[in-house]
């Protein structure tokens, strides 16, 4: 069979040789997952940018689907999805003009969110009449589902196989 090539942006694998790596990285449809793939690390101002110059697309208007998809030279974008977009771009350069100015920022971390998430939930517990004891975990009714194996793969049962008159010793 040969060695094989897998493309993670296509998710896909053939043959590897020259001729099908060459025919691979150069087609359309690895060029556009390439870029799909490159867009989704993209900066928001550049993406807010790049929607409000496009103009909206008529079709994801009418029906909410498109058959270009994320090929669509028009913008999909709704004027909250927008709103919501320069709102996330007003606060990255907020966060980055109190960075320049030296103010102290303490960095986020995983310790500091779950000790708030404790406080606000004992906070509500505390808050709440009758404090609620979270339910054991049971498996659904049929869980786990029974299978019925072939005969060749079934336990013998309890004194053994019957053997056939015409096997027997006698």
């Amino acid at each position: 069979m040969g060695k094989r090539y897998f493309c993670d942006y296509c998710d896909r694998s053939f043959q590897d040789n020259l001729h099908n790596r060459k025919k691979h990285l150069n087609g359309v449809q690895h060029l556009r997952a390439k870029r799909v793939w490159y867009d989704l690390f993209r900066d928001a101002a550049a993406i807010l940018q790049e929607e409000q110059t496009k103009k909206p697309c008529r079709k994801f208007l009418q029906t909410g689907q498109c058959d270009f998809g994320s090929n669509c030279r028009f913008s999909h974008m709704t004027e909250q999805d927008l709103e919501k977009l320069s709102a996330q771009v007003q606060g990255e350069k907020r966060l980055k003009e109190l960075q320049r100015e030296g103010a102290d920022i303490p960095p986020g971390t995983i310790e500091d969110w779950l000790d708030k998430r404790a406080q606000r939930l004992s906070a509500a517990q505390s808050s709440s009449a009758l404090p609620e004891k979270p339910a054991p975990f049971q498996y659904p009714l049929g869980w786990p589902p029974v299978q019925e194996l072939p005969p060749s793969l079934q336990a013998p049962p309890p004194g053994g196989w019957p053997v056939p008159p015409n096997l027997q010793w006698g």
